[in-house]
């Protein structure tokens, strides 16, 4: 029996009818630019993030590029950042002409290790872009205490981390400057092609991105700025307002899957025997086991390439989430890292990988996953 890493068709035939039904009213509107259903969706996903504003845009590449154009951040600037993300994260950045600074991660969250960042900072930081990777939270108390004390802005890349929750409940996106989310239809709230949203407190940071999105123009064929066109279509908005009630039970079954998962790992020994290390739920705010929200379950290994090339054989899906971090990128050779200058990021782009996590796991497929994983270490 084979095993996909994702299974969208499972995921969105419960959800074909009221999906259909939403496409069709927003074709029938004719309002495909920014129509009602944008607005509805910016208000609903600030509530649920627990900010007071948001703004659709094109994909989570152009949440962080935006958030960074509304900041004032160019060429000069420095951004302190993770070598261990999507590429986005640091592409962003250079696309407006400022420097990242690389910080390297915590080997248990593979987020940002805050006691690191400080040496990091200069004159010329003017932000701190925190990565909430594979669904947890970074560490923002310290990091919030930093920007404070140096007056940098934070923007939180919280591409999959919708719903993912920090020491006493506080949200994803909630507690710096700037949210960033990501719609791509493998994350945990997915719509069907591209689109994004920036989520802040600050009611002129979020008119800011307003006029951003749309040329920097206001009103119409006015430009006080220069943006561009992030703007988030209805037909996405439209899908992601049906698939937005859903998201907390999805989170839920996702949080089961990996209970399930340490129950298993922990029945086949492998744990015991040091051949594969979990991930960790750190933050349990509210009492909660934990509030990962697990928009990828990632294993740490022994022989991570030699066990890839046997899932493959397997039919069991699994991927490497990064295998070269940024300053090992031909790209950013000219910013003068070298291999061992972050070995908590190369080592886990060495050692990890992802295994299935989605909602509509089975506990056969789990099973079958598992013991795949045990016979190659047999």
């Amino acid at each position: 029996m084979g095993v996909p890493l994702l299974d969208l068709k499972a995921h969105h035939e419960p959800l074909q009818q009221e999906i259909m039904a939403a496409l069709e009213q927003t074709f029938r509107s004719q309002s495909f630019i920014l129509g009602p259903e944008v607005g509805k969706l910016e208000e609903r996903v600030a509530t649920y993030c627990q900010a007071k504003h948001g703004v659709g845009v094109t994909s989570g590449t152009d949440a962080l590029l935006i958030a960074l154009m509304a900041l004032g951040i160019g060429p000069g600037d420095e951004v302190v950042t993770t070598p261990y993300s999507f590429f986005a994260t640091a592409g962003a950045v250079v696309r407006l002409g400022a420097k990242p600074v690389l910080v390297d991660i915590d080997p248990v969250t593979y987020n940002i290790a805050p006691s690191k960042i400080d040496s990091a900072v200069t004159s010329k930081t003017k932000a701190i872009i925190p990565v909430h990777l594979y669904g947890q939270c970074a560490d923002m108390g310290p990091i919030m205490d930093l920007a404070k004390r140096h007056n940098f802005s934070v923007i939180e890349d919280a591409a999959q981390a919708i719903g993912a929750e920090y020491r006493d409940g506080q949200r994803a996106c909630s507690m710096g400057t700037i949210g960033c989310l990501s719609f791509f239809p493998s994350k945990n709230l997915g719509c069907l092609g591209d689109g994004g949203m920036v989520v802040t407190n600050n009611p002129e940071l979020a008119e800011q991105m307003r006029v951003l999105r749309v040329h920097g123009s206001k009103p119409k064929y006015y430009h006080k700025l220069i943006g561009g066109n992030f703007r988030l279509d209805t037909i996405q908005a439209a899908v992601l307002n049906v698939k937005l009630n859903y998201l907390d039970g999805w989170t839920k079954k996702r949080q089961e899957n990996a209970d399930r998962y340490e129950t298993l790992f922990q029945q086949s020994s492998l744990v015991q025997r040091g051949k594969v290390r979990l991930p960790e739920a750190v933050y349990r705010p509210s009492g909660a086991k934990h509030y990962h929200i697990y928009n990828q379950f990632v294993l740490r290994v022994e022989r991570r390439d030699d066990l890839m090339a046997y899932l493959k054989q397997k039919g069991i899906g699994a991927e490497i989430y990064y295998p070269v971090p940024f300053h090992l990128q031909e790209c950013f050779r000219y910013l003068g890292y070298r291999q061992g200058d972050f070995p908590e990021s190369e080592r886990a782009a060495n050692e990890t990988v992802a295994i299935p996590i989605y909602p509509e796991l089975t506990l056969e497929q789990q099973t079958e996953v598992v013991k795949a994983i045990t016979a190659f270490y047999q």
